[in-house]
């Protein structure tokens, strides 16, 4: 896929379709981005599971914080991460290795690695990178 455009119905199908989230990089700072979208898509209606592990078994904004995408306690359509592109092609193993991956592995602003998303289509799993849900939501289905 090229991941430098996207067809915007693609998108929008990915985002109607999703009801469960991994959060990767979740922050209760709520100045942070992740806190951020965090909250824009509990207020949305999707079910989010923050990971992060300097904050397992804490709560951000009410939901229990899982220390790694293996500990999420059930499967989850899309896994949105906030780590730096560096760490991608890491969250592409771990979301693979899952017993049930997620449909879709969702890099944010700047989280791009052409590499890891081919690895990740290879397994059947869509990519899109350098966007946010927060964003392509109200762009595309308001």
């Amino acid at each position: 896929m090229n991941h430098d455009s996207y067809d915007g119905d693609d998108i929008a199908d990915i985002l109607k379709t999703t009801k469960t989230i991994a959060l990767l990089g979740a922050s209760p700072n709520p100045d942070r981005p992740s806190n951020r979208v965090m909250g824009f898509l509990l207020a949305r209606g999707y079910q989010v599971f923050p990971v992060n592990p300097g904050q397992a078994g804490k709560q951000i904004l009410g939901q229990t914080v899982y220390a790694q995408l293996a500990d999420v306690p059930q499967p989850v359509d899309m896994v949105d991460v906030f780590r730096a592109a560096e760490f991608l092609d890491g969250v592409v193993d771990e979301a693979l290795a899952l017993e049930t991956p997620p449909k879709v592995i969702w890099g944010q602003l700047s989280v791009r690695d052409d590499r890891a998303a081919a690895k990740a289509e290879a397994a059947g799993v869509k990519m899109v990178m350098d966007r946010c849900p927060a964003i392509e939501i109200p762009r595309l289905m308001a």
